[in-house]
């Protein structure tokens, strides 16, 4: 049994980028955690309100409970604003959660998507796992996320380049059940956070290894 942390900078990440396979490494016995980087609050500049606030923390017990995370810690730094976090600060939040949890195997968001949210979170998230600090970690896998990931210019440096896959193909009907959950953040189709788009990517993805669906991850960090 191995203990899995999956990091969303936003709620819904998790989701689009490894819905299926948090779906799949529970089934098979894993002990899997949700670690989330930012979230609103009253006092951010742009005015959330507190029914917005107690309706996305609903929504997020939900994913919690459809996933049946072994464990959830939000961060709660301002979101759409982590340039904001002085990354000493980032960075050691981000180490506490490391910690609590102490996990073999870390998921986090691609290095180069669009939104500076990620860029700036996987920069941290990164560094508060090399191996001094956190020994426990035995490997990173990055993932991409609709909307981000396919957005970033076209740039070899800024290349999603998958060369690890996870077989959903048992899983992404309930993947789109849970992304679903999230009202406020899926779209029709064909837009990049619709139904078309997710099923879209991952039948392409598993069209890689053989199979109906796929997630793609790519491996920066493992040890045998």
């Amino acid at each position: 049994m191995n203990k899995i942390l999956f990091v969303s900078v936003h709620p819904d990440d998790e989701t689009l980028g490894c819905g299926g396979a948090i779906l799949k490494l529970k089934h098979e016995g894993n002990r899997i955690f949700w670690l989330n980087i930012s979230s609103a609050s009253i006092s951010h500049p742009y005015g959330f309100t507190q029914e917005f606030i107690d309706n996305r923390n609903k929504m997020i017990h939900r994913i919690q409970s459809s996933f049946r995370f072994d464990g959830y810690k939000d961060l709660q730094h301002p979101t759409q604003m982590l340039e904001s976090v002085e990354p000493r600060i980032l960075i050691s939040s981000i180490k506490r959660a490391y910690d609590l949890y102490e996990p073999d195997t870390i998921l986090v968001p691609n290095r180069s998507d669009i939104h500076s949210d990620h860029r700036i979170a996987f920069d941290a998230l990164f560094s508060a796992a090399k191996n001094f600090r956190s020994p426990y970690i035995r490997e990173i896998l990055m993932y991409e996320t609709l909307s981000e990931t396919e957005f970033a210019p076209a740039l070899s440096d800024r290349a999603f380049v998958p060369n690890t896959f996870v077989d959903i193909s048992d899983y992404i009907e309930d993947k789109t059940r849970v992304m679903q959950l999230y009202d406020t953040e899926i779209m029709p189709d064909p837009l990049p956070r619709s139904i078309h788009a997710i099923k879209g990517l991952a039948a392409y993805r598993g069209s890689r290894i053989s199979v109906k669906y796929a997630e793609a991850f790519q491996s920066l960090y493992r040890v045998l």
